[in-house]
């Protein structure tokens, strides 16, 4: 099926850039098309997208990809990437409503998916270049980064040196690990569609932000503003039976590989919900000196 025959039956879906993701109906099959309008996609954004379908299909659920269209600046065309339609709920409309027992089953399916992808291996840290999966290398130091977003945060300075004091400890756990894999970087329930009965996971959505990095990031992302016990716990232990350790270290190094994007998403609170309350988790962070803490009434419990 061609994006020319999917004619006018597309429907906008939530989540995602606004505007970019469709669900099209045409001769009774339902696909999603995602659109690569946005000039802050990267320039080859849908072939990478498929490419890491490629390289994960077969160890973490994602969608078949249909058709792959390349950008055409002559006629103003954006690129786009059409994948199968997968039946279930969102993890994030999902989860309000388990009771405990089910929150720890999900969380182990979600522990189980973030293992998966810390044991893909890459020689370096990086953003993809191509559908290759080149890597454009980039090192990244915690408190160099805090000094970059300083300005945006507009904090006071006993706010920033609590951020930086912080984040240095964080540096200093997150360099014994020496290793680097695959990352999703938006691992959260919000991408995840998941079976209703049986509390699987069916598949993995939205690789905008993947990279080569930290095998504890999407760990972190998964547990970023969840706090309650069965949850926290399904997660971590599903994750340690696959990579070793403890389900302490495993915690540790999980929030101190998500301040990468704390900060990130903490200078530009005013974008989104999402960042705002990155905002306020990371302020409490910073005040507290402790990378588990988190402000009454700002997470999940």
């Amino acid at each position: 099926m061609s994006f020319g025959e999917l004619g006018g039956g597309l429907r906008p879906l939530d989540g995602g850039w606004s505007g970019e993701t469709f669900l099209a109906e045409a001769g009774g099959e339902r696909s999603v098309v995602r659109v690569f309008a946005d000039p802050r996609h990267h320039p080859q954004a849908a072939e990478i997208h498929e490419a890491l379908h490629r390289l994960v299909r077969g160890l973490v659920p994602v969608p078949g990809v249909l058709e792959v269209r390349h950008a055409d600046p002559a006629l103003g065309t954006p690129a786009l990437l059409v994948t199968e339609f997968v039946e279930g709920v969102r993890g994030d409309l999902l989860l309000p409503d388990l009771d405990e027992a089910d929150r720890g089953r999900l969380g182990r399916a979600l522990g189980e998916i973030a293992g998966t992808l810390a044991g893909m291996p890459f020689l370096t840290a990086g953003t993809f270049a191509d559908k290759e999966l080149r890597i454009e290398p980039f090192a990244l130091d915690l408190p160099e980064w805090v000094a970059s977003l300083a300005e945006r945060l507009a904090w006071s300075p006993a706010d920033l040196e609590g951020l930086r004091d912080v984040t240095a400890d964080a540096q200093d756990l997150l360099d014994t690990v020496g290793r680097v894999s695959l990352v999703h970087s938006d691992l959260n329930p919000k991408n995840l569609i998941v079976d209703p009965e049986t509390l699987q996971v069916r598949a993995v959505l939205d690789w905008e932000f993947a990279h080569a990095g930290s095998p504890f990031a999407d760990l972190g992302n998964l547990l970023r503003f969840e706090r309650d016990a069965a949850y926290v716990s399904g997660v971590l232990e599903s994750y340690v039976a696959m990579r070793g350790g403890s389900t302490r270290d495993a915690l540790d190094l999980a929030r101190s590989a998500d301040l990468v994007a704390l900060v990130e998403l903490g200078a530009r609170r005013t974008d989104n919900p999402v960042a705002a309350r990155a905002h306020e988790l990371l302020l409490e962070i910073a005040r507290s000196g402790d990378v588990h803490s988190a402000p009454e009434g700002s997470v999940r419990r």
